[in-house]
């Protein structure tokens, strides 16, 4: 490539520099697109183009945050910037800048299949106590090769095409006028980087966010194609999450949904001699997917997770059961103390000191003794801190297992000797107790004990060999808690902390993009059922496990217990939308007013959007959607979460 330098104008060549790194950003959508296919396998040629055409709005909004000093360099009204000098720091002040800016934007282009939106400004605090962040960082970095090196190259054509474009000398000789026209065109310019901050001209236009990117997709998922990182990261620093919501009276609400909870289930009585044991098991991006028993519609489908499927067979499992975030950050509040990842995660939020019960808290009022395990360095992803705040009695992660020989270089200690570990203090334990366990194994790099290699069989996703290992760890911790004495008399609910991106078509749609696991098993009972018939969601477990016990005391949840047949549905924020879904219906809602109405029945894949064309039934939707958001925004603004 052998390109003539352009020679111009101070004005002309900002032009053209910005307009370097826009097509260095456009690029880089058409490689995010291509490179998550996988997602996307439904969208078409149109609609690309325009989630594209879309996407220069957001480029140009981040692009002048990201180059104001490179702007005020050029618009400066003196003649010190045409100097060889000037000139030189502009440039690396501009190469600098949006060399950080590709790296930032095309981290996305993978890391979109862990979480499946783009980064937000959460991400320097779910990792700000990561002691490996530096060696997961270079992980990526040679796991995902492809991505290194275009991004090696963007930089390089972006330095290369930047030095063939020359800034000549000043076209107004005399200083006073050069001033004056210098000035005119700073203020010309400067109106013009403020309407492209906001998205647009108009006086009474609001400065653009993310849910703004819906205009130009056919479903939230796809807004990630239109946006890009660094205007995500913008939009969201210190941005209050939360709004006060008044739909409806006390009394109105209080008919259609309650997040004080009252148990009527008593099927084991708390106040027994021998109250029940509860061990809940978190698994890490263990989606439904995974599974044979989930899968069975599937011909010749036997999934990664034998032993889970066999114990399914023993156990009470929800069919249609999901996730409530797309982090591990967001699954312990939900699935611990009931609530629920709503805009930004609960323990990034402004609202994360607010007084809150848990299944340990609650608890303890039963004498219950408490404890939390995570394989993990101590402090990692802040889940340390969170516990003690959910009144949880005791922490154990890796320095209590004191054993680096198992740890696995990256995340933490291996999930088969953690999972003994685990059996073992729960042994040490007096009941009654309630324990959880947080998996680490089937996290990227997705490797497994070197004396394993070759056990798990290899799935589409490089996850599921990882999968297969962690399955394994299940059943060596089973066998060793069986000959245990607190093992009878004890509740195990296993899930996941969050789906991943899938392969199978039936979990690419937005309806079940969120599905996890939810099992409930209690060996030597009755509590064995296929439920196709419930929805559940992580916020139900905790209401579930105190129903099943017989809790007989108030408490604050956002989720139902199953048990309860409450009237249950999911609730979930995807892409700057609230939704809510049951087997029937799939309701979209931004806050104000429904943008997604879809009979999940008859349109599965979400191809037609119903809103406002059958009235009737979208109100019942859009009144649990009202109702919820009511109150969880105004117990978390009014720091409502415990009963006291």
């Amino acid at each position: 490539m052998n390109l003539k330098t352009l020679k111009t104008n101070i004005y002309t060549s900002l032009i053209l520099r910005f307009a370097l790194v826009m097509l260095m950003y456009t690029i880089s959508r058409i490689a995010f697109y291509l490179f998550n296919l996988n997602s996307y396998s439904n969208v078409k040629f149109s609609e690309l183009s325009y989630m594209i055409y879309g996407g220069f709005k957001f480029d140009i909004s981040a692009l002048i945050y990201l180059n104001l000093l490179f702007i005020l360099l050029h618009l400066i009204p003196f003649k010190i910037r045409y100097s060889k000098l000037y000139q030189k720091i502009i440039k690396y002040v501009y190469l600098i800048i949006n060399s950080i800016g590709i790296i930032i934007n095309n981290s996305d282009i993978i890391y979109y299949r862990f979480t499946l939106k783009r980064t937000t400004s959460t991400i320097f605090r779910e990792f700000q106590n990561e002691g490996q962040i530096f060696k997961l960082m270079l992980s990526f970095i040679f796991d995902y090769w492809y991505i290194t090196i275009f991004t090696i190259i963007q930089i390089f054509i972006l330095c290369y095409l930047y030095n063939k474009i020359k800034t000549g000398t000043a076209l107004i000789k005399n200083n006073i006028y050069h001033i004056a026209s210098s000035l005119a065109l700073l203020v010309l310019f400067a109106g013009l980087c403020l309407a492209g901050m906001r998205g647009g001209f108009r006086h009474s236009t609001r400065p653009i966010t993310l849910s703004n990117a819906s205009k130009y997709t056919s479903s939230p998922d796809q807004r990630a194609i239109v946006l890009n990182t660094p205007f995500s990261i913008f939009r969201t620093l210190s941005k209050k999450a939360i709004k006060r919501y008044e739909f409806f009276t006390d009394d109105e609400i209080s008919k259609i949904y309650k997040a004080k909870k009252t148990n009527t289930n008593t099927r084991d009585s708390i106040t027994n001699k021998k109250p029940t044991n509860v061990v809940v098991i978190i698994l890490e991006s263990f989606s439904k997917e995974h599974f044979g028993f989930f899968n069975k519609d599937i011909k010749n489908y036997k999934g990664y997770t034998p032993f889970l499927d066999s114990l399914c067979n023993h156990s009470y499992v929800i069919q249609n059961s999901y996730a409530n975030g797309r982090k591990s950050i967001d699954a312990l509040p939900s699935i611990l103390t009931s609530i629920p990842q709503i805009v930004e995660p609960f323990v990034l939020s402004h609202y994360s000191g607010n007084k809150i019960n848990s299944i340990a808290s609650v608890l303890k009022d039963k004498s219950y003794y408490s404890a939390f395990f995570h394989g993990a360095p101590n402090g990692s992803m802040g889940f340390q801190s969170f516990i003690k705040q959910a009144g949880f009695d005791d922490y154990f992660g890796k320095t209590e297992f004191n054993n680096n020989k198992e740890f696995d270089g990256m995340w933490g200690i291996w999930d088969e000797p953690f999972f003994q570990f685990y059996a073992e203090k729960m042994d040490s334990f007096k009941q009654p107790f309630v324990s959880a366990i947080f998996s680490v194994s089937s996290h990227h790099p997705y490797k497994v004990p070197e004396q394993h290699k070759g056990k798990f069989k290899e799935g589409k996703l490089p996850v599921q060999k990882s999968i297969g290992y962690t399955d394994y760890a299940l059943k060596r911790f089973f066998e060793k808690a069986k000959t245990m004495d607190w093992y009878k008399n004890s509740l195990f609910v296993i899930t996941a902390d969050h789906s991943i991106s899938p392969y199978l078509e039936k979990y690419k749609t937005t309806y079940n993009k969120f599905s996890v696991p939810i099992i409930f098993h209690k060996p030597n009972s009755d509590l064995i059922k296929n439920d196709s018939i419930s929805i559940a969601q992580q916020i139900d477990i905790m209401p579930s496990i105190l129903s099943i016990l017989g809790y007989d005391k108030k408490y604050i949840a956002f989720g139902n217990s199953i048990f309860n047949k409450e009237d249950n549905y999911a609730i979930q924020y995807i892409g700057g939308l609230f939704q809510v879904l049951d087997k029937d219906y799939l309701l979209q809602f931004d806050g104000n007013n429904t943008t997604g109405f879809f009979n999940i029945k008859e349109d599965y894949f979400m191809k037609t959007n119903l809103v406002n064309q059958n009235l009737e039934i979208q109100k019942k939707y859009e009144q649990r959607i009202k109702a919820f958001l009511q109150e969880y925004s105004n117990r978390m603004l009014d720091n409502k979460l415990t009963i006291n």
